[in-house]
């Protein structure tokens, strides 16, 4: 089914510290940064907090509100004045106000029969309205519930001026028809506009999301990255694409911006994004197959269901064991390096025993084979000649570093920088990023570390994504101290991208 007649309404819960992720904690400013970037991306509707949760969650939403974004600011509350009110002290725009439906949920959770939980419900979305508030009535559990007493719920909701409603389900059990079934139904019985909202549980909250929509759900609840409770939400930069590339749909989301997001939102919440995430992850673009890198090099299309940038992503090369000539030299052409026959025939055939060896072939390892067939050293514009890391319990981490560089970088003096960090590590990247202030535009765009080895003087490995504009490299680094790892690392992949 394909619907034209609108666009659909994104209501963004990622910053209810991913809909409550265990474990996940956002700072106001993490908020704030959040909040601002979503409203940049297109959101409609953020979804700040809950501002009953605590005095600092408060603070936080109030900042969010005070910023006055494009996007509508709502606060999750349940049916209770008391939420309200810290709602209202937050300044939002809007309430998600959440009601348990289902019997589960009222005998176990609210000991409540169902005159006690709608007499409550229609009290506090009429105490909403009254204070100004536009509310959207949802029903906890709703996928769980009796199909009639959602319809009272909804209808009496509708008759107090409840601005939206939502159907929740909150334990993941929809399916795609079931979803479709439900919204028509709900659709036939109310007239204000209807959201979605999806949990992962047995994967198909994107399907269920979508499948609502395209029964006439006019808003879908979800997340970046789809972090969430349990498994997680429906992921919003899946359902933006599918709706924009399947369905034939729009929203006000700005495609592009979805990759950076989604890695903001990873750095904040420490929810690393899987490589093999949809549209998002480093893999989703990435082509190792000979066969596959031969047909993307006469036409993208025939492996790519939509083109890297329209998401803010980039294709991938992969070099390895399954990798053909095709994939070296498409890599060739990207990185911008020309061989001759023999040179080229050389490092395939280096590239397969290494493949062969398990080993993942990075940039800087096709460069320096490349080097060693030619019989030249690679040239480095930026050498790291001196670095001191100090930390300790009563030390704020500190390192001092010192880059010289070639002579055609037009730089005649060292560049002596210092910088505080987190720990070491932070202290002596964020040392080298303000060295590099305006001489280079490099951005750590991820980082992780490993021991390969057990021990307390295990060797490290690093692997750090670093990006200039549009090209972006990885480099892994092994070094018993994890500090020189991470700084070797960072100067292999600057000296690539320089």
């Amino acid at each position: 089914m394909v619907r034209e007649d609108k666009m659909v309404n994104i209501f963004d819960t990622t910053l209810r510290d991913g809909e409550q992720t265990p474990g996940v904690s956002l700072s106001p400013s993490e908020k704030l940064e959040l909040a601002i970037k979503l409203d940049e991306l297109g959101a409609n509707i953020i979804e700040a907090g809950s501002a009953i949760t605590s005095k600092g969650e408060r603070e936080a939403i109030k900042l969010v509100a005070e910023q006055k974004l494009n996007a509508e600011i709502s606060s999750f509350v349940r049916a209770l004045p008391v939420d309200i009110d810290a709602a209202l002290s937050c300044n939002v725009d809007s309430v998600h106000l959440v009601v348990p439906t289902s019997d589960i949920h009222m005998e176990y959770k609210l000991r409540k029969t169902r005159e006690e939980n709608l007499a409550g419900a229609m009290h506090a979305v009429e105490y909403a309205k009254d204070h100004g508030l536009i509310v959207e009535l949802s029903a906890e559990d709703a996928t769980r519930s009796d199909v009639e007493f959602l319809k009272e719920l909804f209808k009496k909701g509708e008759e107090l001026k409840a601005d939206r409603i939502c159907i929740c389900d909150t334990v993941g059990i929809l399916t795609p028809v079931k979803s479709i079934e439900l919204i028509k139904t709900m659709k036939n019985a109310i007239k204000i506009p209807i959201s979605i909202h999806c949990h992962n549980d047995f994967g198909m909250a994107t399907a269920n999301t979508l499948s609502a929509i395209s029964a006439g759900a006019d808003q879908c609840h979800v997340t970046i990255n789809g972090i969430g409770e349990r498994a997680g939400n429906a992921s919003l930069e899946e359902v933006v694409m599918s709706l924009k590339s399947l369905y034939n749909i729009d929203t006000t989301i700005q495609s592009e911006k979805l990759y950076k997001i989604s890695r903001i939102v990873s750095k904040y919440m420490k929810l690393s994004v899987p490589a093999n995430k949809a549209l998002v992850g480093d893999n989703a673009f990435a082509h190792e197959a000979g066969i596959h890198v031969d047909g993307l090099m006469k036409s993208t299309e025939t492996y790519e269901p939509i083109g890297p940038e329209a998401v803010g992503n980039r294709r991938k090369i992969i070099l390895g064991k399954h990798s053909g000539k095709a994939a070296l030299k498409y890599k060739l052409e990207l990185m911008n390096i020309g061989l001759s026959h023999e040179e080229f025939e050389e490092v395939y055939s280096k590239i397969k025993s290494f493949g062969d060896l398990g080993k993942y072939i990075s940039d800087i390892d096709l460069k320096t084979v490349i080097s060693q067939v030619q019989g030249v050293e690679l040239e480095r514009k930026v050498i790291l000649d001196e670095i001191t890391v100090m930390s300790g319990n009563k030390v704020s981490p500190l390192a001092s570093i010192n880059l010289k560089f070639a002579n055609d970088c037009n730089i005649k003096d060292n560049i002596r920088e210092a910088a505080y960090g987190l720990g070491p590590v932070d202290a002596a990247i964020n040392a080298v990023k303000k060295a590099l202030t305006g001489v280079a535009d490099i951005e750590l765009e991820d980082y992780s570390v490993r021991a390969m080895t057990g021990g307390t003087d295990a060797l490290i490995e690093v692997v750090v994504h670093l990006r200039k504009g549009n090209e972006v490299v990885e480099v892994k680094k092994a070094h018993g101290d994890v500090v020189m790892a991470s700084v070797e690392a960072m100067m292999d992949g600057i000296n690539l991208l320089i």
